[in-house]
């Protein structure tokens, strides 16, 4: 079994009959909410690494996957991606593991058994070294062994911890490999430590989520709010900005003077002036594309109901109504992905940046928060 002293990241270990399962949000959470989508989410470990320091030039990771799979929506397989420094050396794409087939049109499933997967990895640099293998972002994994020619030990970075909340975007939806989620871009470039809460669907402004992130060791906090609330259709503005003020409000009873940052969504045509719900689009399914879209009202705000737009207005305005905190920040997510970024950078399934697109947030969000005169400046 891999030491549990590798893994970084995560919330906690369970240990199971094939090794050790990563959980993003502790057995609490799952135990009083087990609502289906926040249980595959949390599961998934999105920004969660095996760290360890090493003179090897080969290393061996046994790990059996678990997988949510579409009926006539085929999407790419989970990997994992060895990096050493700031860079992506190598990528392992899974195959085997289990499979949870979800038929979109009828509801059915059916379950289907597969076998453990080794990622391997060749031909490393020479000498003593940090490496970082980052766990498939959109897959479960049980990690069951590590091995290497030469010995592994633990790792302390030093670097300071950033925890960061968001939606699906955040989890890394549409990302190739999960060293190329967005955080997870801005977190290398920054040289900080990522715990990321990006729960896919989930960023609903639960209390048991502000819970976790006051409860956990945190340098610098991020939570980006809006996308999920509007296409579940989830609140209205009368319950959503008293609900984001009780989110920080917890978050600071731990946190009094930690940064804080509180973001808004990114572009998403979709949703900008349309409440939600959101819906996959029916004519997608089965083509080389799914798509979703608002079924919402365009303009129906008069009762309440949100769009981006009114979401980032709100956010904007929530923060500077908490001026008495000076480490509280906001930062529009149009300026990481805005309208004319759309054009060259479409969202393919209207909802989630492509890789590329991935990449160019995170970049900016180093620069803008990491960067000089930034909020998080931590060098």
């Amino acid at each position: 079994m891999i030491n549990p002293e590798f893994v970084h990241g995560a919330a906690e270990l369970e240990t199971t009959a094939r090794g050790l399962k990563p959980h993003r949000l502790p057995a609490w959470v799952r135990e009083r909410f087990p609502d289906p989508q926040l249980t595959m989410t949390e599961s998934q470990p999105s920004g969660v690494r095996v760290v360890v320091a090493t003179t090897a030039r080969t290393l061996r990771m046994v790990c059996h996957a678990t997988r949510v799979g579409y009926v006539g929506a085929e999407r790419p397989r989970g990997a994992v991606d060895l990096v050493i420094g700031d860079e992506i050396v190598a990528t392992d794409r899974l195959t085997g593991g289990d499979l949870v087939a979800v038929d979109l049109r009828t509801g059915a499933t059916e379950f289907r058994p597969g076998d453990a997967h080794t990622a391997s990895f060749d031909g490393l640099p020479a000498g003593d070294k940090i490496v970082e293998l980052w766990l498939p972002h959109n897959e479960t994994v049980e990690l069951i062994e590590l091995s290497a020619d030469e010995p592994v030990r633990p790792v302390v970075t030093g670097k300071k911890l950033w925890v960061h909340h968001g939606s699906s975007i955040s989890h890394g939806s549409n990302a190739a490999s999960p060293a190329r989620i967005w955080p997870a871009v801005a977190a290398r470039r920054a040289g900080v430590e990522l715990r990321n809460l990006g729960l896919g669907g989930s960023a609903l402004v639960d209390p048991f989520t502000a819970r976790v992130i006051r409860d956990a060791p945190a340098d610098l906090i991020s939570v980006k709010l809006g996308i999920n609330v509007v296409n579940l259709d989830g609140m209205r503005l009368r319950t959503f900005v008293p609900a984001v003020h009780g989110f920080l409000d917890t978050i600071r009873e731990a946190h009094p003077r930690t940064p804080l940052m509180v973001i808004s969504s990114i572009f998403c045509g979709i949703h900008e002036d349309t409440p939600g719900p959101g819906a996959i689009d029916p004519d997608s399914v089965g083509t080389e594309q799914i798509r979703f879209v608002a079924t919402g009202r365009t303009g129906d705000t008069e009762l309440g109901r949100l769009t981006l737009r009114v979401i980032r207005d709100a956010l904007s305005s929530l923060v500077q109504r908490r001026a008495d905190d000076p480490n509280l920040h906001y930062l529009d997510g149009t300026l990481l992905y805005g309208e004319k970024d759309a054009a060259g950078h479409p969202l393919p399934d209207a909802l989630h940046p492509d890789t590329a697109t991935h990449q160019l947030i995170g970049e900016r969000f180093a620069e803008h928060t990491f960067g000089a005169g930034g909020p998080f400046r931590t060098r």
